[in-house]
């Protein structure tokens, strides 16, 4: 947190901070995750560095998941009253004690169905790694299809187990909601 009477070495720290946090989110929600999957993982690889393609594409995931995130934590703390900030300072409360005690409780039963809507996302968007090379589950029902001759009847067991999947995760999330 910056205050008026901080150094002006302060300040520009946090600005610039605050400039390459923007520039994070901004490029990683403004781009298809499956580029940026090829990106990082041959980006890397030309500068001989020897990554897997599951490393990378756990990084890709991490890092986009990350933009998505900071955005929904951003815009949960935002959609709190004003005047919850100001109660908390009038009452003697520093800024970590408002953060912690007032506001974050607040943004995240805010956030909640948000972040829910983002797991299910990553779930259903894990396919597109198979562009590295991860063995996904679409990845694997690819090579099963094609070895079995048995198109639909591998992507529909492959659609039945994304559904399992992303069907339990959003019934414990909203168990989660309700409490």
């Amino acid at each position: 947190r910056i205050n008026e009477g901080d150094s002006i070495l302060k300040k520009g720290i946090f600005k610039i901070l605050k400039a390459i946090c923007r520039i994070y989110v901004e490029v990683f929600r403004d781009t298809p995750m499956i580029v940026q999957a090829m990106v990082l993982y041959y980006g890397i690889r030309q500068a001989n560095v020897n990554i897997t393609p599951l490393f990378a594409g756990v990084m890709v995931t991490v890092l986009n998941t990350g933009a998505y995130m900071a955005e929904t934590v951003r815009g949960g703390i935002l959609s709190n009253d004003p005047g919850q900030t100001e109660g908390a300072k009038a009452i003697g409360m520093t800024h970590v004690q408002t953060m912690t005690n007032v506001i974050l409780p607040q943004a995240f039963r805010n956030i909640l169905p948000q972040i829910g809507n983002n797991l299910i996302i990553n779930i259903k968007d894990s396919c597109v790694l198979s562009v590295i090379g991860v063995a996904e589950l679409l990845y694997k029902t690819k090579s099963a299809a094609g070895a079995l001759y048995m198109n639909f009847e591998t992507y529909t067991i492959t659609m039945i187990v994304y559904f399992i999947m992303t069907f339990t995760c959003s019934r414990i999330l909203r168990v989660i909601e309700r409490k």
